[in-house]
């Protein structure tokens, strides 16, 4: 089989799930060849060459016919090349005949053997042709704007008739595709072939009566396999399962999910020869829920950044794994370290971070950064509006990418634009300090639908809007049971889950994270792990552990922690020897400097108490400032008493979640949980101990209580919270929030049939 294909509409149009089974089905069999049959100029066509997600061509006729060559080594196919050659008069002779029509506008586009120029205005197709015809040329004039001037019989179908003869390829084994006028010559020399669905209705128009012309429903991609099941020669190519893809219709089709988030569900490794991908050895388990979506063949794309060594770099898109993920591709935007540091390390951490959390004395504007910060924003929306099939679910991660919904709602306004904050949002009177606060709402207010991790979060965002433009509240909910309401700090009764903003609705909702508690079940029964329980509890003896896992941040409140666990100790001279904190402090990313200051001042703290309490066989505080495998990690999960989690502010809090799921996995879990109530968890988990970490005296009097604690009621708490932690797991979270923002589009649907009916 030889496959002849126009590209932009055809070979590379169609929704993404129809491309790569239509490229799967060519590189599966050796037996079909490739021709990419074009108006693009050779140039154009090579950065696809080195896209390793499309096909390699066995040969490729571009510039509308007048360029034959071979799609391996790019040399010409002699002696079709020099035939056409002798036939152009060149492009002075041809420019010169043109400047009689100035109403032409020339394409500036590598281009050979032939003139682009760009007319809306049909009357002047009649002197165009006489003009070239003077010089031995055709015009052909294609979708209402093309008009290439090319050497006379000389267009896509006789110089694809011209290789099938020089290859000597039985025409009936011949399919040819395309979706524009410019390729109506490809269906009049006898080969079977397909306008792809959405084509050009002249197309369409003039293919109608030619034999062996299948006109498909499906567009692009699509359409050629529906052509190929359609004619009886090329049905064997076609396996059961691009069959049962074809069967889709857009009602049952899955759509396909853009995903952007702030990594890929990889890290890249140099091991000095080249590159390499691997899974990430981080414990967070959202990259693999994010990633499973795809499991079943779903169609989508990742995009992220990845650093390069020069800006503007244009990365390929490349499969993350073709095996389990075969559809799921990796769309990467290339940053600097200079870009990722100013837009990532830098500015987020220095103006966003600090007020997201509400310490606004840390705060650092800059305007030069902010434009930076715009700039990124732009490349990720402009990549996934080209990467995005049409009505696709984009879902976009994190404050990171406030500016994202903004430009992409303008550039492709049939996408369900989903927002997640995985951060806290805080209350109006400190997210207004920022000088972009109403550029960031306005591209917030692009979504269909956000998600935030309780509802105290919703309602801050809420008041933001208010305070900024009118808006009316249409719906709430009242948030408990599922919420604490009073009894703690971020307790809200009612949430709004839709807000009017009087020219669109957009659906807001509470949507907190959830852990992988699979994976976390499945480390507690590898004998490594219960091996490495053993080993610490005895080595710890009869001491009680508190164990506080956190990231070195001063939102994560290391320092307040330390300090009231010197006045525990000097206050309750009973427990020396008695109890011993494991302190795993993660270190930030390099180029962090905001956290230096901290860092110094914990180590001060934590070398102060030891020098004061230590004995002979008792350390108070034991200080790991690294990076600590998460399988270790969940070793010291299960042989804490106490687990002492206390940030002055946090988003959530995942380390909470995790102790309670190692400790739920235990025959007879004796673990309590202290927990900051100004962490987002803390409305979530009722049955935690919660405590005001500003305060030393509560931190220390919870210490207490959780110490004192009898086993009876640490079990019963303890088994409470793991019900809930197993119940509302990632995988919940993950789909919980897509069916909000599928909710928002029905919802949309609904509010435009009731509009349309109100005004019949």
């Amino acid at each position: 089989m030889l496959l002849a294909t126009d590209l932009d509409g055809t070979f590379l149009g169609g929704i993404s799930l129809h491309r790569q089974q239509l490229y799967r089905i060519i590189r599966r069999n050796p037996s079909i060849r490739l021709v990419f049959v074009t108006g693009r100029g050779l140039e154009t066509v090579l950065p696809l060459l080195n896209d390793p997600i499309i096909p390699n061509p066995d040969f490729i006729i571009c510039d509308v016919g007048a360029t034959i060559v071979n799609g391996h080594t790019l040399d010409a196919i002699q002696p079709l090349q020099s035939k056409i050659e002798q036939k152009w008069p060149g492009v002075l002779q041809v420019q010169q005949k043109m400047e009689a029509l100035p109403q032409l506008q020339y394409q500036e586009v590598p281009q050979q053997r032939r003139c682009s120029y760009y007319t809306s205005d049909t009357s002047l197709l009649p002197k165009a042709k006489e003009l070239a015809a003077e010089i031995g040329c055709d015009v052909l004039y294609s979708a209402g704007k093309f008009l290439d001037i090319l050497p006379a019989g000389i267009n896509k179908g006789s110089s694809l008739t011209n290789l099938v003869d020089y290859l000597r390829i039985d025409p009936s084994e011949v399919l040819v595709a395309g979706d524009t006028l410019n390729d109506l010559s490809m269906y009049q020399c006898n080969f079977k072939g397909v306008v792809v669905g959405e084509a050009e209705q002249l197309l369409l128009d003039a293919t109608r009566d030619i034999a062996d012309v299948y006109q498909a429903s499906i567009a692009g991609a699509g359409g050629i396999m529906q052509s190929m099941k359609h004619f009886e020669f090329f049905r064997k190519y076609i396996p059961q399962e691009a069959e049962k893809i074809l069967q889709q219709s857009k009602s049952t089709r899955e759509p396909q999910i853009v995903m952007m988030y702030h990594r890929f569900p990889y890290e890249v490794k140099d091991n000095g020869v080249q590159k390499e991908r691997v899974a990430p050895k981080s414990p967070n388990g959202i990259l693999p829920t994010l990633q499973s979506f795809f499991a079943n063949g779903r169609s989508g794309v990742w995009i992220a950044w990845e650093e390069v060594a020069r800006s503007g770099e244009v990365l390929r898109n490349l499969y993350i794994d073709k095996e389990k993920y075969p559809n799921l591709m990796a769309s990467r935007i290339g940053l600097t370290k200079k870009e990722v540091d100013i837009f990532y390390r830098i500015f987020s951490k220095e103006a966003f971070w600090p007020t997201i959390f509400s310490f606004v004395d840390k705060v650092n504007f800059n305007h030069s950064h902010w434009d930076h910060f715009v700039r990124i924003n732009k490349l990720f929306a402009e990549k996934a509006a080209q990467q995005a099939d049409k009505g696709a679910i984009v879902w976009i991660h994190d404050y990171n990418l406030w500016m994202v919904p903004g430009y992409l709602r303008q550039m492709r306004p049939d996408l369900h634009i989903g927002f997640f904050h995985h951060t806290a949002f805080p209350a109006a009177n400190t997210f207004n300090i920022l000088p972009w606060r109403r550029e960031i709402i306005s591209s917030l207010l692009q979504c269909d639908y956000i998600g935030f991790h309780i509802p105290r979060y919703v309602e801050n965002f809420v008041d933001v809007v208010k305070s900024l433009m009118p808006a009316t509240v249409k719906e709430k909910v009242n948030c408990a049971p599922k919420y604490l309401t009073y009894s703690t700090a971020l307790g809200v009764e009612q949430m709004t889950t839709s807000l009017d903003l009087g020219n669109r609705v957009i659906r807001l909702g509470a949507n907190p994270v959830g852990i992988n508690v699979k994976y976390i079940q499945s480390l507690m029964q590898q004998d490594e792990t219960l091996e490495k329980v053993a080993k610490l509890r005895s080595e710890l003896g009869d001491k009680q552990l508190i164990l506080s896992v956190e990231r070195l941040d001063y939102v994560k409140g290391p320092l307040e922690k330390i300090q009231a666990f010197e006045q525990f100790l000097e206050e309750y001279p009973e427990f020396h020897g008695k109890v011993e904190l494991i302190n795993i402090c993660t270190p930030p990313a390099q180029g962090m400097k905001v956290y230096e200051k901290v860092q110094n001042e914990l180590e001060q703290a934590v070398g102060r108490i030891n020098g004061k309490y230590s004995q002979f066989n008792w350390t108070p505080v034991r200080f790991f400032f690294r990076s600590v495998p998460f399988e270790e990690v969940v070793a010291y999960y299960a042989l804490a008493d106490i687990a002492w989690i206390t940030p002055l502010r946090d988003g959530l809090n995942l380390v909470a979640k995790e102790y309670v799921a190692v400790q739920g996995c235990l025959e007879q879990s004796n673990g309590a949980l202290i927990l900051s109530e100004f962490a987002g968890a803390a409305v979530e988990l009722p049955y935690a101990l919660l405590t005001n970490p500003y305060d030393y005296r509560s931190l220390k009097e919870t210490l207490l209580q959780a110490l004192l604690m009898n086993d009876e009621e640490r079990q019963m708490r303890m088994q409470r919270l793991a019900e809930h932690v197993n119940h509302y797991d990632v995988d919940y979270w993950a789909d919980d929030f897509i069916g909000c923002l599928m909710q928002q589009s029905s919802f949309e649907a609904k509010e435009e049939k009731i509009s349309k009916l109100s005004v019949v």
